[in-house]
Parts: structure tokens; sequence; C-alpha cells
């Protein structure tokens, strides 16, 4: 079919309302930025999920990553959002006015230049992310290793897919099928989430990130479900295989190991995160048991938006207490919240 042929059917929609959850936050961001809700019919209803890596990071790692920079001779880098995350009552970045010493970086691999000019100074990276990113810190741990850099370590929320789509469903999240992550997939390839269509039943789509590749994708997935099929169907070939990147998942198995971890607004998830192995401990910062998420404000509804259960419009802060310049919690903080969006398209 033609794209507009596509989009005609998509906007022409009339069967039983389809409720889609795209779970990558560059979705979440894509579908803002084209307009594609607009594209469909109001019974195909788009929800975002927990697909941010910001957004997901519980109030207790903010909190470590405070601590850390308030130590002697030790500087916290990270990306540009991280540093305005809430911790339980403020963020890294409002933290640098307690002497808190945070630095944004661009990649994980610009602190090797910065440690080895300074080797007095202790580097600490915030190694939030999913199964795209894990691989670079795992490089990062190994050129590390290679040059003989001593004062670098990494703070890890690093989390997986899988296991936290089977919560939501476990919990009764009203999901009819599932966009799935197309760099993820690049990745560990298309049928990541098999086992998942397959014990609940449900179809994925894996898709692109451009405005025709989502639009295919979210046609392809309500295709799916109108005909009762389930399993996952790769809309992205020109980037994600079947059996996705092995170099990568080498690099990833190496140096870390599945491990329960903290989701905000969910709590501990068993396998959900992805934690250095033993022997490669003398590069962690003290990830382990950073699981407690204290609210900055108490009516943030942020864990109940990363779960679908609300939208952001639906919290009493959005776009009143809560916007990008003052936000109440990290889902309007990220480029890739779900409030944030919203709070842009609003705007």
């Amino acid at each position: 079919m033609e794209i507009k042929e596509i989009i005609e059917y998509l906007q022409n929609y009339q069967g039983p309302v389809i409720r889609l959850m795209e779970v990558c936050g560059s979705h979440t961001a894509a579908i803002s930025k084209f307009g594609i809700r607009d594209l469909l019919s109001d019974r195909i209803e788009l929800i975002s999920g927990p697909g941010c890596p910001v957004c997901v990071t519980p109030s207790a790692y903010v909190d470590r990553l405070i601590e850390l920079a308030k130590e002697p001779n030790t500087c916290v880098a990270t990306f540009g959002d991280l540093l305005r995350v809430p911790g339980s009552s403020k963020s890294l970045s409002e933290s640098k006015a307690d002497g808190a010493n945070a630095q944004m970086v661009y990649s994980p691999m610009d602190i090797l230049r910065l440690a080895k000019d300074n080797p007095m100074t202790n580097y600490v990276f915030a190694a939030v992310g999913f199964e795209t990113t894990a691989p670079l810190y795992a490089l990062l741990i190994e050129e590390a290793m290679k040059q003989n850099l001593s004062n670098i370590r990494i703070l890890t929320a690093l989390k997986s897919m899988p296991n936290v789509i089977a919560y939501l469903l476990r919990n009764e999240a009203q999901i009819d099928g599932f966009l799935a992550p197309g760099h993820v997939c690049a990745i560990t390839g298309a049928d990541y989430f098999g086992k998942l269509a397959e014990e609940f039943h449900i179809p994925f789509a894996v898709s692109g990130f451009g405005d025709e590749e989502l639009v295919v994708a979210i046609y392809g997935l309500v295709r799916m479900i109108e005909q009762k099929e389930t399993g996952v169907k790769n809309f992205y070939p020109s980037v994600v295989e079947s059996g996705g990147n092995a170099v990568a998942l080498d690099k990833l198995n190496t140096y870390f190991e599945p491990c329960t971890a903290a989701w905000r607004g969910m709590g501990e998830i068993e396998g959900s995160g992805f934690c250095l192995r033993k022997e490669y401990a003398q590069f962690d910062a003290g990830s382990i048991g950073l699981k407690e998420d204290k609210k900055k404000n108490h009516a943030c509804r942020c864990g109940e938006i990363l779960m679908g259960k609300a939208k952001p419009t639906d919290c009493p802060l959005f776009a009143r207490v809560c916007n990008p310049s003052n936000p109440q919690g990290a889902c309007m903080v990220s480029y890739e919240g779900s409030c944030f969006t919203a709070f842009q398209t609003k705007a």
C-alpha cells in the first residue's frame, strides 16, 4: 500500500478502540514532533511507556550522584538532562550551589580524556540507559583498563525492556499492542520480544523513528490486532536484523549481568536491569541498593504516566507548577519524557 492509503486507513478506522504503547522515549518524541496522533482515528490511542531512561531512574540514584559529586577530588560526569532530574529534594544541578562537582559531557568516552588529564580527580559517569547504551559503557570500562586509568567508575541504572513490559501486562495494563524500540532491537535483534508476544498473546511491531516508518509500523500493528495475530513483525529492516549485533551483545554480556532494578513509580522488577559483573566491581561507584524513590512533589503522577495508567494532562501539576523550566518529576525533564513532549505540543 502507498503511504497515502495507509494514512487514510488509519484516519478512517472505526473498529474497536485500540490502545498501543510506544515503549521507547525516542518514539514518544518523534510521534509528537511529526504530529502522528493527529493522523489517527480517535479510536486508535497511542500511550507512552517506560522507555525514557532518565524518567524511569529512581530518586535514590540521583541522591547517590549528589553524594558522589560532593566527595573530595570527585567529579560526576553525565548527559545534560540527568543534571536536572529531581532527587528526593534536589537535582544534581541544584546541588552545585552546595559544592557538588558535576560536569556535562556528550559521550561516556569523554571521561577517558578527562581522567587522563586529571589523574588526581576521580570521575564517575552516570550510566543510565537500556540495551542500546549498555555496550558503550562496557567499552568505556574496557578502554579504562587498556589505558590503565584507575580514576574512572560508573554508577549504573541500566535497564532492559522485556521484564518491565511483562510487569505492565501482569499488572493489568490495558494495552493491545506494542511499538517495539528500533534502537534496542538493533542491538538485541527483532526476536527479543518474541517470548513476551507468545506468553501474553500480544503483537509487537519494531519501528524506526521517521514519520513514514512510524505510520507504517502503527498500521502494521493495527492490522495484526484486527486479524488477531501475535508475534513480532519487523518494520525497520534497514537497521534491525533478527539476530541483532553480535559484537555489541558480546561486550554487554562480558561486563554486565542481569539483576533486579528499581524503576521510578514501579519499584523493583526482578531481572530488569544490568549490573557490573563481580570481576569488574572496582569500577562500580555504589550502584547496588539504590531503590528508594521519594517524590520531590507528592502530587507528581510520573510513575502512573510511565505505566500508561495516566496521561500527562491528568496530573494536577502539569503546565501549572510543573513545566520544563521547573520540573517536579523526571517525565518533564528529558525531551523523551511524555510530560515534556505533551507540554511542547500544548505550547
